[in-house]
């Protein structure tokens, strides 16, 4: 399917996405001296933005592309979370509220930007299990009503707590009620929760080793794709495993085995905050219009070209994308 026509098509899905929702805060500055306090820089403060993180950047990237979006997780009422709901509501991304009381504060992450080069990261975030979204029967056919109005969910685990063992479960029994619906997980090896069975799993290199069960290759030492995806499917039974590996693309994993290897695109690398976001995000979308596992990689392989090129996370841009189709193919065509 050629790619141009694929992203068009995306238009036509609705997605959902369950997870860690945050506030990225950015502090943008300069320094001139040290201070006489302490040996630490004086940063005179420019500009203020905010954007969506977490599983929000996921649902901004699914809006860019086109797919018309739903979300659920931890937002209170407090300014950061009337601030990224406002930014959710101005890209028509519908939040859906779990009707549940939670005790923690919106998760805001501040981060302070000295000509281009991150100074520190400031999290303002509660207890992980204040955030929880623990299932219910009265919550379950909530749940259920919603799934069944969307053609895929991805479920964007990011350890600050909203995604339970309960959830989860509750996520793929109504799944198995729906046919056709696509589940994704982007995963946190470190909450050891299980998702066997899932249609997509995308985890990055170091979380691929962490599910694998496998240490780390040494300096020098080749990356074990071909054991980490074979044991991965013998432990998790994935339909369609994609592993990201940053400068080395992404590789692709059917039945244990590695069907396919995207070198990336990328010309030049700013910022690789919020790149996963966008790869979950335009896989799943592909996936559930009927792309093949290989045409939804190269998208979304394009996709994260676009937005690693950013300073700060920022969700994929559709008409950047199209602009970078065109070097994608030729790209792949070059080393076929």
């Amino acid at each position: 399917m050629n790619l141009t026509f694929l992203l068009k098509k995306l238009g036509a899905v609705k997605v959902m996405v369950i997870g860690d929702m945050m506030l990225d805060h950015y502090v943008w500055g300069n320094v001139t001296r040290i201070s006489p306090e302490a040996p630490v820089p004086v940063v005179h403060v420019a500009d203020d933005s905010y954007t969506a993180g977490g599983a929000a950047n996921v649902a901004l990237n699914l809006t860019n592309l086109g797919v018309k979006t739903s979300i659920m997780g931890h937002c209170i009422q407090d300014e950061a979370g009337e601030r990224l709901l406002k930014i959710l509501a101005d890209k028509e991304v519908k939040y859906l509220s779990p009707e549940v009381l939670f005790q923690s504060p919106t998760i805001v992450k501040t981060r302070v930007v000295i000509q281009s080069q991150q100074l520190c990261r400031i999290d303002r975030e509660g207890q992980r299990e204040f955030y929880a979204i623990d299932s219910s029967p009265d919550f379950e056919k909530a749940l259920g009503r919603a799934m069944s109005e969307v053609h895929a969910v991805i479920v964007s685990d990011y350890a600050k707590g909203v995604i339970t063992q309960s959830l989860l479960d509750s996520v793929l029994k109504i799944a198995k009620s729906i046919p056709g619906l696509l589940v994704a997980v982007d995963p946190k090896p470190a909450r050891r929760l299980s998702f066997s069975g899932v249609g997509l799993l995308t985890p990055n290199r170091n979380e691929a080793l962490e599910l694998a069960e496998l240490p780390a290759p040494a300096i020098g030492e080749k990356y074990p794709l071909e054991e980490v995806c074979r044991r991965i499917h013998e432990m998790y039974n994935p339909e369609t495993l994609i592993v990201t590996l940053g400068a080395d693309g992404m590789a692709i994993s059917e039945k244990g085995e590695v069907v396919e290897h995207l070198p990336t695109v990328a010309r030049q690398i700013f910022d690789v905050s919020g790149a996963g976001d966008t790869v979950i995000a335009t896989l799943t979308a592909s996936l559930a219009c009927g792309a093949s596992p290989a045409e939804a990689a190269r998208l979304a392989n394009a996709a994260a070209g676009c937005v690693v090129a950013h300073l700060g996370t920022a969700p994929v841009l559709a008409h950047e994308l199209e602009d970078w189709l065109l070097k994608a193919d030729m790209a792949y065509h070059n080393v076929q």
